[in-house]
C-alpha cells in the first residue's frame, strides 16, 4: 500500500490526493466527493505515510495498521468511527497491539475515519491491484532477461569499411625563386 500522496488537511474534513503542485502549495483532491480544492503553504497539513501509531512494542507506520485492519475486514469498512471509545480500543487491540495509555480515543477515532473513507473510495483496493500488476511486471522482466541470456548471439558477418580515396594533388614542379642566380 501506497499512502505517498494522501493527507489530511486541518480544518478541512476528510482525506485529499495530491493532484498537483501550484506556487503557492498544492491541488488536492477530495476521496469523498473528487471536488479539487486548493491548500496552500500556511495550512497544516498531515501526510499519511509520516504518522505512526504507539505499540507495545514500537512505533508502527500507518500503512502496516491499514493493511492489518484491511486483512482483518476482509476489505470491507471497519467499526464506524462515531461509535463508543471502548468498542474502538477493543476492535483495534484484536488487531494491533497498541499501547492504551498513549492513543487517545481522538486519535482512534480518526484512524478509523480515515480508514472507512480509504476503503469506500477504493483506494486500498486499488492500490492492491497496482501492486499485483507491478510484480507481475518484474516476473515478466526478469523472465525476458534470462531468456535473453540463453538464447545464443546471432554472428553477424562484419562489414567491411568503405575507405573513400582521396584524390592525388598533382606535384607541381618547384620553381626556384626569381633573382637566384647560379654560380658557376
Amino acid at each position: 500500500m501506497n499512502l505517498k500522496s494522501i493527507i489530511s488537511v486541518t480544518g478541512k474534513p476528510g482525506l485529499y490526493k495530491i493532484v498537483s503542485q501550484t506556487k503557492n502549495g498544492f491541488v488536492v483532491e477530495s476521496l469523498v466527493d473528487n471536488k479539487k480544492v486548493p491548500v496552500y503553504a500556511s495550512d497544516k497539513v498531515s501526510a499519511l505515510e509520516d504518522i505512526s501509531i504507539y505499540t507495545t512494542t514500537e512505533d508502527m507506520p500507518l500503512i502496516e495498521v491499514y493493511a492489518k485492519l484491511y486483512e482483518s475486514t476482509k476489505g470491507a469498512e471497519a467499526i464506524d468511527h462515531n461509535a463508543k471509545p471502548e468498542e474502538l480500543r477493543a476492535f483495534l487491540a484484536k488487531v494491533v497491539p497498541f499501547d492504551q495509555e498513549r492513543v487517545y480515543n481522538s486519535d482512534l477515532k480518526k484512524l478509523f475515519l480515515w480508514f472507512n473513507i480509504l476503503v469506500k473510495s477504493d483506494f486500498i483496493k486499488n492500490q492492491e491491484a497496482e501492486a499485483k500488476k507491478e510484480v507481475a511486471a518484474q516476473k515478466d522482466d526478469k523472465k525476458k532477461v534470462t531468456e535473453k541470456k540463453t538464447t545464443a548471439p546471432k554472428k553477424v558477418a562484419a562489414a567491411k569499411p568503405i575507405v573513400a580515396k582521396k584524390p592525388s594533388a598533382a606535384k607541381a614542379p618547384i620553381k626556384k625563386a626569381a633573382g637566384s642566380k647560379k654560380n658557376g
